[in-house]
């Protein structure tokens, strides 16, 4: 299936979990928190100004991105969950 976002949206996939603690303890599945590190797989034109010109995106397919915990809408592509977001829920590209 393929999902275009629209104006200044964003597609994520989210980006697994450590499976242990620094210590060397290993968390159980239930006890993990979702991970609020994700790739953008695609991106949206841009937002549309006030004056109708379109503003672009500061983030580009392949980054790798942090964003706020209860950001965007989860959905299911081809089996896989991806989170379809504002440009503004993210608040950092990962060098």
């Amino acid at each position: 299936m393929k999902l275009k976002p629209l104006n200044d949206r964003v597609l994520v996939k989210r980006l697994e979990s450590e499976e242990k603690t620094a210590g060397g303890l290993y968390i159980p599945d239930t006890a993990k928190e979702k991970p609020s590190k994700g790739e953008v797989v695609a991106v949206g034109p841009g937002k549309i100004a006030e004056n109708g010109s379109r503003v672009a995106m500061a983030v580009k397919k392949g980054d790798e991105v942090l964003f706020n915990k209860y950001a965007g809408t989860e959905i299911k592509l081809d089996g896989v969950d991806h989170l379809v977001m504002r440009e503004e829920d993210i608040l950092a590209i990962i060098d």
